[in-house]
């Protein structure tokens, strides 16, 4: 099965119902087959070759997901860029993965590759490709599209994922994750398509469901358009949901959500709770990441009860806990959680010593650390190169931001280790909220509900934090920022 078969076979079944739709503008499943099909023969015509290497740097929309479903047809790789992110950021993918060209919608700069795909370039392109099908097929286990890792332990490394990986992903939402999506459903895709969301998009398209595209998430507009579209599912980043539950007029207005769906970082229980209260027993989590997209585990809406858990595995997914040695641990200890399955990678691009450090025995190594308890829940606890050695004890810096966030008026909250010569690291938290926040009552609360050792020695309010294209707070980001605001000045006090 190719995923260009899957796009022809949605526009033989659903025809001129609508596919996509973005602000006014409505592509029906017969109109994306045809442009992916006439983008797909463009780009060969234009000297690309399959196998090539090809860049998208468009914002969410139907320009987008047309980029990407062309380039599958058309047997080219493509490399996924968040516009949210720098130009340097750009230039190093692109390079990193040989790309021989870039498709981009203008205000970028030469970003390093042989040919560079505007917007003016791309219509005239459009308008002179050959007409029919564009169907260059690949083996199931040859490279589809590269992704990039959060860089959380040094520069991104690409991750190369085949069609096999995207079929499995793709039954792996439908079996588990969002099994009664249909034709009469809308789908809202508010988080980056180049990220999470655009995941969702083939399991849309296969059902018949129409794909509502934000081109960039704002609450408000978010609020009216899932109201006024009559939106039944969406996936959230934990701080979008957030944002969502501070949003004024979600009080006044009628939504529909049957589905949301969460994922790429941990959310706050106190969140979940205030959007359970608001929303319902609508909320499934999915947990992976760049090297198994998506997929390990998945905590249905009605196992939430189990504060913390990321869920069971997804069916055909096995995950397990292992120790240092790579043994495996029983319920209830604590190690590193590793998995393997049809969607994951097949090898991080062009670092083969680094794909048999992250495929030992066979297993993908996650480098979360986390647990199982007796009923088959995971609980994942930290990532290893994030936790913290205050005093000679672990601290897993998630723990102490949800007692954080539980604070009322905490919107974000991020914990890192500062070095300090009696502590190795002195754990430091930053938060920013709602108004009035005050510092010294937040870490009065969190002294009461953390052990001595895992209490914030400080504490900061910040208008906000920084977040990466995906919408993740970068604790690495905000502990350089410090470190280099002290060496400047001088130790900063607590609570400033």
């Amino acid at each position: 099965m190719q995923i260009g078969s899957l796009i022809r076979r949605a526009a033989v079944q659903f025809k001129d119902a609508p596919c996509l739709t973005e602000s006014r503008r409505v592509v029906s499943f017969r109109e994306f087959d045809a442009l992916t099909d006439r983008l797909g023969n463009a780009l060969l015509a234009a000297g690309l070759e399959p196998g090539d290497r090809v860049g998208v740097l468009l914002p969410n929309g139907i320009d987008c997901l047309v980029a990407y479903y062309a380039l599958a047809k058309a047997g080219l790789i493509r490399v996924s860029l968040n516009t949210r992110e720098t130009e340097e950021n750009h230039r190093y993918k692109l390079n990193d993965s040989g790309s021989r060209a870039v498709i981009h919608g203008g205000g970028w700069g030469e970003l390093g590759v042989e040919s560079v795909i505007d917007p003016i370039r791309l219509e005239r392109m459009m308008a002179d490709a050959p007409p029919g099908p564009c169907a260059v097929d690949r083996a199931l286990d040859a490279p589809l599209r590269l992704g990039y890792t959060g860089g959380t332990t040094g520069r991104s490394k690409a991750v190369t994922l085949t069609t096999r990986g995207e079929l499995s992903e793709l039954s792996a939402f439908l079996t588990d994750l969002v099994p009664d999506l249909g034709r009469s459903d809308t789908f809202l895709h508010a988080a980056p398509i180049a990220h999470a969301s655009g995941a969702f998009f083939l399991p849309a398209l296969v059902r018949g469901a129409r794909s509502l595209v934000m081109e960039k998430f704002d609450p408000a507009r978010f609020v009216e358009l899932a109201s006024r579209e009559r939106a039944h599912l969406t996936f959230l980043v934990p701080t979008m949901l957030a944002m969502i539950l501070e949003e004024p007029s979600l009080a006044s207005s009628e939504l529909h959500f049957r589905r949301i769906a969460y994922g790429a970082s941990p959310i706050s229980p106190s969140v979940l709770q205030r959007a359970e209260a608001h929303f319902g027993r609508v909320f499934a989590q999915t947990y992976g990441q760049a090297e198994s997209p998506m997929v390990i585990t998945c905590l249905q809406p009605e196992d939430h009860d189990r504060v913390g858990s990321c869920g069971r595995p997804f069916t055909c997914v096995e995950v397990a806990v292992v120790d240092d040695a790579d043994r495996f641990l029983p319920a209830g200890e604590t190690g590193e959680i590793v998995c393997r399955g049809p969607q994951t990678m097949a090898y991080y691009w062009n670092r083969p010593e680094a794909t048999a450090e992250a495929f030992r025995n066979g297993w993908l190594h996650t480098g979360d650390v986390g647990r199982m308890d007796e009923d088959g829940f995971f609980y994942i606890l930290d990532r290893k190169n994030d936790m913290l050695i205050s005093g000679g004890y672990n601290v897993y810096p998630r723990e102490v931001e949800e007692v954080l966030l539980s604070v009322e008026g905490v919107i974000e909250a991020a914990v890192v280790g500062l070095p300090d010569e009696k502590w190795g690291d002195r754990v430091h938290a930053v938060i920013a909220g709602r108004d009035g926040l005050d510092a010294a009552s937040v870490l009065a609360y969190a002294a009461g509900k953390l052990a001595g050792y895992k209490r914030p020695k400080s504490i900061e309010i910040w208008p906000d934090l920084p977040k990466s294209g995906a919408n993740k707070i970068m604790r690495r980001t905000i502990r350089d920022q410090i470190i280099a605001r002290d060496r400047a000045a001088g130790p900063a006090e607590a609570g400033t």
